[in-house]
């Protein structure tokens, strides 16, 4: 009992000393962006170096420049190559992890994805490692390479695009030890410029509505990066609708005709550049329903439609916290992202492998079995129903839009569309309201895509269902976790 109780204490103190490097010692007041290819398909795996780049004000914390929050299938591994100290990692996920579980992706279809690793800009050589999670959780190196921060080759270009305009809407101080969020335009012509900042103005009040954002305003930097897009909106490619904007997002990303993500990295991450930033949001401009969120990546939004608001914060849940989505009876473009048989490392998600030990285990409400039972069968028959119809009136709108159908017509089945939805969407929340453990923590089966053996930890969360609803409590602890790895 000694000698463990004296390793877990050598291993604490390990860990508080790696996480309070002296960060005058190893790193300047600046940032460094790694650009890489990584290549691949599910059964093959590279990483291609690009461009390196320094600019700008580091926006991250002095004090924990180690990620000990293990989360994300991949990390970013600073060492100091003249001691191989570990001086920087981050967690992070990737659209290639996304793309390797779609079906193309697992039929050996090789894609390459544009990505990058912002750490503080080092004083001398480093060490710049990638590491993988395997299905058992560890962590295997697939990248190494040596970074001289003197390089000829580093681009150190001025950041002096005149067409850019940064917002403030929230600001309180110091990067260094506040939540920093680039807010990015897309789809906003030069035209719509007020638009954007009237929308920034009523996302940012959306986003600090609940908790744990309200209790912690005071934590946040949110700045608006605007750059006029030539064309309003954004790609609807299932609706044969194409536009020119300034981060080519576009809806139907991995053929999931609600997912909407961008594949141009190196504009988005050149638009972002023009403030500090820990987080980066993509506002795009447009009515329909849709958005995605990468952790430690990014996450995109659409701002006018009746969900609005919950896909703000919902998809900044994914992206800044590293949350899992809970919901499982919707169509998703992935296959077998989360497995039964392995614990999820996301902390809002249990395969329930040790019932006694569960994950969230001091949060557990008095009284609840575990697993937790719940009406899940009418549940499930009731959300089959409505993703029947769904998919029915989308496929018929998008067929309508291809069609070049008048518009008065489209309108109308748009409505009516909203109208099925936002209708399905009050039927869940009195279902799930009038169950006996409504508010409750346990273990409630149905989470993760998987409609058996994962389990979430409260009936409804925003992260299970639409909606202007709190994140569960489980979820609320993680936030706030992540916010005081920026804030301390």
């Amino acid at each position: 009992m000694k000698h463990f109780i004296c390793t877990l204490f050598f291993l604490q103190a390990f860990l508080f000393a790696q996480s309070s490097s002296d960060y005058n010692q190893y790193f300047r007041d600046q940032t460094m962006r790694i650009d890489y290819f990584h290549i691949g398909s599910f059964t093959e795996e590279l990483i291609s170096m690009d461009r390196i780049y320094v600019y700008g004000t580091w926006a991250g914390s002095l004090n924990n420049l180690i990620d000990n929050l293990n989360n994300g299938k991949y990390y970013h591994k600073i060492y100091d190559a003249a001691t191989n100290k570990s001086i920087y990692s981050r967690g992070f996920d990737t659209f290639f992890g996304e793309y390797v579980s779609s079906r193309n992706g697992r039929d050996g279809v090789r894609r390459s994805f544009h990505e990058s690793a912002i750490i503080p800009y080092p004083k001398n050589k480093i060490i710049f490692v990638i590491e993988k999670r395997e299905e058992s959780n560890e962590m295997t190196e697939i990248f190494r390479t040596e970074i001289d921060p003197a390089s000829i080759y580093i681009i150190k270009d001025k950041i002096t695009d005149v067409s850019v305009e940064i917002f403030k809407p929230i600001y309180n101080g110091n990067p260094h030890n506040k939540v920093d969020i680039a807010i990015l335009a897309e789809g906003y012509t030069l035209n719509e410029k007020e638009k954007f900042a009237a929308d920034l103005n009523r996302f940012v009040e959306y986003f600090f509505e609940d908790e744990p954002y309200k209790s912690h305003k005071s934590d946040f930097n949110i700045y608006g990066v605007f750059k006029p897009s030539e064309e309003s909106g954004t790609d609807l490619p299932g609706a044969d609708i194409f536009v020119n904007t300034v981060l080519n997002t576009s809806f139907w990303t991995l053929g999931s005709e609600r997912y909407l993500m961008t594949e141009d990295n190196k504009s988005m991450r050149d638009l972002a550049s023009h403030v500090p930033y820990d987080a980066i949001y993509i506002q795009v401009n447009h009515p329909r329903y849709g958005g995605g969120g990468i952790y430690n990546q990014y996450c995109t939004y659409t701002t006018d439609n009746q969900f609005a608001k919950y896909l703000f914060v919902h998809e900044f849940g994914h992206s800044f916290t590293g949350l899992a989505d809970e919901y499982y009876t919707s169509d998703v473009s992935y296959t077998d992202f989360y497995k039964p048989t392995v614990e999820p490392i996301e902390p809002n998600i249990t395969a329930l492998l040790d019932p006694e030990n569960i994950k969230w285990k001091d949060m557990l409400s008095k009284g609840v079995e575990v697993p937790t039972p719940w009406n899940k069968k009418e549940f499930d028959e009731m959300s089959f129903i409505w993703l029947t119809e769904r998919n029915r009136l989308n496929t018929y709108i998008s067929e309508l839009k291809r069609n070049r159908t008048p518009e008065s017509e489209i309108a109308a089945s748009e409505e009516e569309y909203a109208m099925k939805d936002k209708k399905q969407s009050n039927k869940v929340d009195e279902y799930l309201h009038n169950n006996k453990y409504w508010n409750k923590v346990g273990a409630f089966e149905g989470a993760g895509y998987q409609s058996t053996g994962l389990y979430r930890p409260m009936l409804d969360c925003i992260m299970f269902s639409k909606g202007d609803k709190p994140f569960c409590k489980v979820c609320e602890a993680a936030i706030k976790k992540v916010i005081n790895t920026y804030t301390e």
